[in-house]
């Protein structure tokens, strides 16, 4: 690990004052810190961002549910609120990693990260969400790139996510068994007017799955996925799955999701 300048701060305008193109903003550090460590990346500063009160937090309303970034997994997984407002959402941050890493880990790091086999971003597209920054609003049709990239720019803050409430949703994974990374997981939300299928783990980002959507709008049971065809050209192939299997596990579990729908 190379060295650098540690600030710790407690509020959004002083954290926004220290960055630069060289700095890093730290709540959790789950990919962060290892990644320094390897020397797969370094920074002249280290913005500890994990003290800001306004970063933290969870607040509903009849139609939305809004996570501050530094809200930690085990939080969203453990709370009252999130369970009754969107369950699937709960259900999905109860199976990021191990017990150590829902305890550290953040939610707008996930997000700010975009690794491609994360679980968040297909809730964030599942459940139509605008990522508050320091600067802006931003829809998540337009948030993730690419691998580990977004629409953030240098600088820029998350500072909540903001979850449109469905009527009914679902999220299941295939998960690699040691990271519980996701190999392919599947985020099924459906509203009074249409439905989002997300899909992450088979590309370089998480996208929307517009075949299923459609098959699900005329006629949401798992049943209507039967007919729907999916191209493995441009999946990620390794030693987990090849592209083949992980088009074959997007229509397994977008059934089993319809089905799980509640």
């Amino acid at each position: 690990m190379k060295g650098f300048n540690f600030h710790s701060v407690k509020n959004v305008k002083e954290a926004k004052k220290l960055a630069s193109g060289k700095s890093a903003f730290l709540a959790g550090g789950m990919t962060t810190i290892p990644a320094m460590k390897l020397r797969l990346a370094s920074y002249s500063d280290i913005i500890d961002i994990k003290n800001i009160k306004d970063l933290s937090g969870i607040k509903v309303s009849s139609k939305s549910l809004k996570i501050g970034a530094t809200t930690k997994h085990a939080e969203v997984a453990a709370s009252k609120e999130v369970k009754k407002a969107i369950s699937s959402l709960a259900h999905l941050a109860d199976g990021i990693g191990d017990p150590q890493v829902r305890n550290r880990g953040t939610i707008g790091g996930s997000i700010a990260n975009n690794d491609p086999a994360a679980d968040y971003p297909a809730a964030c597209l599942a459940l139509n969400a605008i990522i508050h920054t320091s600067d802006r609003k931003i829809v998540s049709d337009k948030f993730f790139k690419g691998m580990f990239e977004t629409a953030l720019k240098k600088g820029e803050l998350i500072q909540a996510v903001e979850f449109q409430v469905p009527d009914k949703s679902c999220y299941v994974k295939f998960p690699n068994p040691a990271s519980r990374y996701a190999i392919v997981g599947v985020y099924v939300a459906k509203y009074k007017k249409e439905v989002n299928v997300a899909v992450t783990g088979v590309e370089s980002a998480v996208f929307r799955c517009k075949k299923i959507e459609s098959a699900l709008k005329s006629n949401f049971s798992s049943s209507a996925i039967d007919g729907v065809k999916i191209s493995s050209s441009g999946f990620n192939s390794d030693i987990h799955a090849s592209s083949d299997y992980r088009a074959h596990l997007i229509k397994v579990l977008a059934k089993k999701a319809v089905a799980g729908c509640k």
